[in-house]
């Protein structure tokens, strides 16, 4: 007897199974948005001080990289007699994954900033905290966006393996396709994640370019000075 057909995609998966699908992806978003949010809210206070006192930005770095270096299926087992089974545990463990990425590039975006637009801010009587919110973050925010979409890329990937604790919104569904050897479903989830990915990252990337409006007038400024370059060795060539 012929092995039943086991495409990977099936149109029929989908309308069977509809509102499974979509309840899991959007378990998969709510953690997604969520972990990265408060990792934001975490990684921002953590990487000014590391900025503004030198001493402490050796020890907040190495803690991060060590929580970062846990292989997430250790994480979520290790978290979950304490945290239980479930929602909790899935975000605390993604929060601390993103810590790394967000800590790191804030921290190299303010160290970016041209000492010379520092002092002159500072020569205008700029408080610390005016310092920081008028001239530090926003100069730093082409490598803070950098950051954030790598985080959120990464968060999406690793809430599949909340799996483990029975919360991983998509992976549940690829787990149990692995499981049944069930190419549809595999195949489905592998897919509605990265679709995912790929468009929170669009997202965070059109949302980076409208909140830095002066980068695309200096992108449009070199462009004309990199055509009329091109054209004056054009001219002396000739």
């Amino acid at each position: 007897m012929d092995a039943p057909p086991n495409p990977w995609f099936s149109w029929q998966y989908l309308e069977r199974n509809w509102g499974e699908v979509v309840d899991a992806l959007v378990i998969h978003i709510e953690l997604t948005l969520l972990a990265v949010t408060i990792a934001v809210a975490i990684s921002l206070p953590l990487a000014i001080l590391a900025r503004r006192i030198p001493r402490l930005s050796g020890p907040i770095m190495g803690f991060t990289g060590v929580l970062y270096t846990i292989p997430s299926f250790a994480l979520f087992a290790l978290l979950a007699p304490y945290t239980g089974i479930g929602r909790t545990t899935v975000l605390i463990g993604l929060v601390m994954y993103a810590l790394l990425i967000l800590v790191r590039n804030i921290v190299v975006g303010l160290e970016g900033v041209d000492p010379d637009v520092v002092d002159a801010a500072k020569g205008l009587g700029y408080s610390p905290t005016k310092l920081l919110f008028s001239v530090e973050l926003p100069n730093a925010l082409p490598s803070m966006i950098a950051g954030l979409r790598l985080a959120t890329v990464s968060t999406v990937a690793l809430v599949t393996v909340g799996v483990v604790v029975g919360y991983g919104g998509l992976g549940q569904l690829m787990f149990r396709g692995l499981q049944s050897d069930y190419r549809a479903q595999i195949a489905t989830s592998a897919l509605l994640c990265l679709a995912l990915a790929l468009i929170l990252d669009v997202v965070l990337l059109a949302a980076g370019r409208l909140a830095m409006p002066w980068n695309r007038q200096q992108g449009k400024r070199g462009s004309r000075a990199a055509r009329k370059s091109a054209r004056a060795q054009l001219e002396s060539a000739s």
